[in-house]
């Protein structure tokens, strides 16, 4: 399988070598996991393979063992468009090792990148981002998860939930509101191991397409000096900057999924007889699978473009909307090759199991995290209104 727009400008050798790389070795160890089997260790199952594999160090820089200078978000987009395209926990398993420790590769303090990403590159421990809340979904600056100094150390107390790893992770990058000043702006982040006395792990969430995700609930959390991640005030910057780094690549895993449900369509379009020909002689299926071909195309040639200019682009260079485009364009066309999959296959595209049943389960989620169409849609509205504002005076 090679990822969509791989052999555009936008790619190197080295890129289409990974893709070769990782395409062998998801086919060797992808296997079925249904709803219901143990999902917890199916992804620790994974991350191991990944980091002995030697994939994972794309997660993280290489001062600590990683593979470039940096995190590059075109090996990110290559790696999660190919493992997408073979299981949906491989794709989850990759991502959540780079965007669980973005911050510590971000702001980390020496000791702190040395402690954890050699760890998290090697698939020995597992990483979580913990930002989300009860009330602080799409709006993460409202977050009410507070931190404050005490005896030389800090207090942690409050609740996050949608914690992607939540109770399997060893390390969580914690944000919490310090008060430094109103709004995003007094909001700060800490390295919080998964043993730390305090943490309690209070509900486990499943979802349909199981994924090891978690409530979590800090009581009297009581953290070292030295467990600030970055400066005291800046973790919403912090944030925002890990989640930008990441989000193309979930516009790339979203492009997984789709060529999937495509290419499932169309052999089921050669295969299934009906009317003395074929479901893919009828033009409806025919326009239905052109439509879908261009989008998938489209957004693939989007992901490129927000990853390329990431890459390529100096510590100045915001990709925001150019990652927000991607992300738009290739998970809403995902969740059309999801459903016009399960069309196509008839009743076999619900039986339970099914290649089409279980890209429909996991596509859903990939328009929702990491923040949602909806403020997609919104960021790429702003950013061109902000970009076109008339002269002093115009009356437009």
């Amino acid at each position: 399988m090679r990822p969509t727009a791989i052999d555009t400008p936008f790619f190197e050798p080295r890129h289409r070598d990974l893709a070769a790389a990782l395409d062998a070795f998801a086919a060797r160890e992808a296997a079925p996991h249904p709803h219901g089997s143990d999902v917890d260790a199916a992804c620790r199952g994974w991350v191991r393979a990944l980091g002995q594999a030697g994939f994972l160090a794309h997660c993280v820089p290489a001062a600590h063992g990683g593979v470039s200078a940096s995190v590059e978000s075109r090996a990110l987009c290559v790696a999660r468009e190919v493992l997408a395209w073979h299981d949906g926990l491989a794709d989850f398993a990759f991502a959540m090792q780079g965007l669980g420790s973005g911050a510590i590769t971000l702001a980390g303090s020496e000791a702190q990148r040395a402690r954890w990403l050699p760890a998290v590159a090697r698939g020995e421990a597992i990483a979580a981002f913990a930002l989300s809340e009860p009330h602080a979904g799409s709006d993460a600056a409202a977050l009410s998860t507070a931190a404050h100094r005490e005896g030389g150390g800090w207090v942690l107390d409050g609740e996050k939930t949608w914690i992607s790893n939540g109770g399997i992770a060893d390390v969580y990058c914690v944000f919490a509101r310090t008060g430094e000043a109103p709004g995003a702006r007094g909001i700060s982040a800490f390295v919080v191991p998964a043993d730390t006395a305090g943490l309690v792990v209070a509900e486990r969430i499943d979802v349909i397409a199981p994924h090891p995700l978690a409530r979590l609930v800090f009581r009297d959390c009581r953290l070292p000096a030295d467990a600030l991640l970055g400066r005291a005030g800046e973790g919403f910057k912090l944030a925002m900057r890990t989640l930008d780094i990441f989000r193309a690549s979930v516009a790339a895993a979203a492009l997984g999924f789709a060529r999937r449900a495509l290419a499932a369509s169309v052999e089921r379009a050669h295969g299934r007889r009906m009317f003395g020909g074929t479901l893919g002689d009828l033009d409806l299926t025919v326009a239905a699978l052109g439509d879908l071909a261009t989008a998938i195309d489209a957004a693939a040639l989007l992901t490129a473009r927000a990853a390329w200019k990431r890459d390529n682009g100096d510590a100045s260079t915001r990709t925001t909307r150019e990652a927000a485009m991607a992300k738009l364009a290739a998970t809403e066309v995902a969740q059309r090759a999801a459903d016009r999959a399960v069309q196509l296959h008839g009743g076999d595209g619900v039986r339970a199991g099914s290649v089409p049943e279980r890209l429909y389960r996991e596509v859903r989620a990939l328009r929702i995290y990491e923040g949602a169409t909806e403020v997609q849609r919104l960021i790429v509205g702003r950013q061109t209104l902000a970009a076109a504002v008339p002269p002093t005076g115009d009356p437009a």
